[in-house]
């Protein structure tokens, strides 16, 4: 048992009480104002019971009446006062809370393979970053202070209530027992329901993520969202779910809501039965009546916290389930990294446990300063060859060293540093197109990103940009074309003066016509570099020290451009289909 309950780790409150740690101070602050402005609220109930004492007793007189007037203001003020601290405090700390749990989620991200990232739907980061996350701010701004208020007020009033009459306290109780029943039976599949709920809203989410990526291909083919049969679908049974799941608990929620606060229903009759008998005074009564309608008010405002607790435990487990996800291990301290030679021995990769091998035992060096073109057939593997070199994975089998260092001994953050990887489809973000090239070198100038811009091909589309160089590029570089947002990425790697630059097919969206002036441009700015090379048009790495063919995950041969077409059928084959289309086009 003990082992299981080590497995299953921490539970909900405890991650949710680990995530607020710098922030415990300003909570348990939070709550004991909390408590002082919902007693507060509950002194206006007990100044006027006093008041009602008083006259049926008729010791009432002007300056008594002030005293519990001025009281019942005090304790008035003191619930508007204490209540906004606490309100002020515990929404300062929860929203510092979520800021440092998203920072916490993103750079998450930048650990964990890149296998980990590519097979989970953006849709579903999304959920967890941005909507998960916030679903925290009503348990930690709100359920933490008010529900602990708003649970301990009623206690003590309880209390008071049993000094006064015990009879009459257990009474005032019945209601309260009765709905809790009926919310308990609502209460029963609601774990389970809102797993379905959260399960529904990421299909959703993932569906309305696609449909807005693919909208090109949707136009194109005359679809519509409401044709779209995947989006259209994915939204109807996300709130079809919800009215189901509402109608099947509305007779509950009414019951519950209608029970609960008609605590008069048992306590007038019986307080009145036991005041005929003589057994109950009129004062403590009336006094009983008035602390019981008190007493449910809380409770109520308490049961407003049912939804938020429910949904604690999964949005806890799904963003935990990001901040858990295993990461690439690597040390802290650095080691002696220069012009490293890059070697891969007995390689072999799959794309998770299940999935099958798509390298088998590769073996390569990579000289510092030579240019190594892998080639080979779709689906080789020389783009996963490539990204193994980057450290986006860990290989399956075998290992990657740098100057004889296995990848894996080497600071992830040190290695991307010497990597300038640029593939064909690379991502430009929503900023100015100098400040995506700025991405490279942050501390570059102007005149450094002008530059590099120049050189791979730029300079003349960014001089007809409405803006020039502070053109916003729009999200994912939508304002640019295929090949002009290529051209920013290659002055992007080209900026960050790596000494080891990965082209994956980085020139395949660019026309026949810039392609040889740019690959003019990469061979000048890659010049002693190390350069891996991944192209689909053979002519470009003709001049390349070490041409490797990768067939069906392994290496199939290596050498020159003389000696692979002299020696390598595969390669020739290639060679001349190229040649050909080259011909014909």
């Amino acid at each position: 048992m003990k082992e299981e309950k080590e497995k299953k780790g921490p539970g909900a409150a405890a991650r949710l009480w680990g995530w607020a740690a710098p922030y415990r101070g300003s909570f348990v602050g939070s709550v004991v104002l909390a408590v002082l402005g919902v007693a507060g609220g509950m002194v206006p109930y007990f100044c006027a019971a006093s008041v009602i004492g008083l006259l049926l007793s008729g010791r009432a007189d002007w300056n008594s009446c002030l005293m519990w007037c001025g009281a019942a203001l005090a304790g008035y003020l003191g619930k508007v006062v204490f209540g906004s601290l606490s309100t002020l405090i515990s929404h300062t700390a929860t929203y510092r809370t979520l800021r440092d749990l998203r920072k916490a989620l993103t750079a998450k991200l930048a650990r964990v393979p890149m296998g980990t990232v590519l097979d989970t739907p953006s849709g579903q980061y999304k959920t967890t970053i941005v909507d998960r996350v916030e679903g925290m701010e009503p348990t930690l701004a709100h359920l933490i202070p008010e529900l602990t208020s708003n649970a301990l007020v009623p206690v003590a009033i309880f209390v008071y209530l049993l000094v006064l009459d015990w009879r009459m306290a257990l009474i005032s109780l019945i209601t309260l027992v009765i709905g809790l029943f009926l919310v308990s039976q609502s209460g029963k599949t609601y774990a389970k329901r809102w797993a379905g709920a959260v399960e529904t809203g990421r299909r959703m989410n993932n569906a309305i993520v696609e449909y807005v990526g693919g909208i090109q291909v949707v136009k194109a083919f005359s679809q519509s969202a409401g044709s779209y049969r995947k989006y259209a679908d994915a939204v109807r049974a996300n709130g079809q779910y919800y009215v189901d799941w509402f109608g099947d608990n509305l007779k509950y929620m009414c019951a519950w809501g209608a029970v609960i606060p008609a605590v008069l229903v048992s306590v007038l009759p019986a307080g009145f039965a036991f005041w005929a008998g003589g057994s109950l005074s009129v004062e403590s009564f009336l006094t009983i009546i008035v602390l019981s309608l008190g007493l449910t008010g809380p409770i109520m405002a308490a049961m407003t916290f049912i939804d938020d607790l429910a949904v604690v435990s999964s949005n806890v487990a799904e963003i935990s389930a990001i901040l858990e996800s295993p990461e690439l291990e690597r040390p802290q301290t650095p080691v002696k990294l220069k012009n490293p030679e890059i070697a891969l021995r007995d390689v072999s990769f799959s794309y998770g446990k299940d999935n099958e091998e798509v390298l088998h035992e590769v073996n390569l060096k990579i000289r510092p300063g030579t240019v190594t073109a892998l080639v080979g057939p779709s689906g080789s593997g020389k783009s996963t060859v490539a990204k193994l070199i980057a450290g986006f994975w860990d290989v399956t089998g075998g290992g990657i060293s740098a100057n004889g260092t296995d990848l894996r001994k080497i600071p992830l953050r040190q290695w991307t540093e010497q990597i300038a990887y640029v593939s064909q489809d690379n991502y430009l973000f929503d900023w100015s197109v100098r400040e995506n090239i700025r991405m490279g070198h942050k501390g570059a100038t102007d005149a450094e990103v002008e530059a590099v811009a120049a050189a791979a091909g730029c300079g003349e589309f960014i001089r007809r940009l409405e803006n020039g160089f502070d053109t916003v590029v729009g999200s994912g570089g939508s304002r640019l074309s295929g090949g002009e947002r290529q051209r920013v990425a290659i002055a992007r790697a080209m900026l960050k003066d790596a000494p080891v630059v990965i082209l994956d097919e980085a020139t395949s969206s660019i026309d026949p016509e810039n392609e040889a002036a740019i690959q003019k441009a990469i061979s000048a700015l890659t010049k002693g570099k190390t350069l891996i090379v991944i192209a689909h048009r053979l002519s470009t790495i003709t001049d390349a020290d070490n041409i490797v063919v990768v067939q069906k995950g392994r290496i199939a041969a290596q050498g020159t451009q003389e000696e692979l077409l002299r020696d390598c059928p595969l390669y020739a084959g290639m060679w001349a289909a190229h040649i050909g289309a080259r011909d014909q086009g």
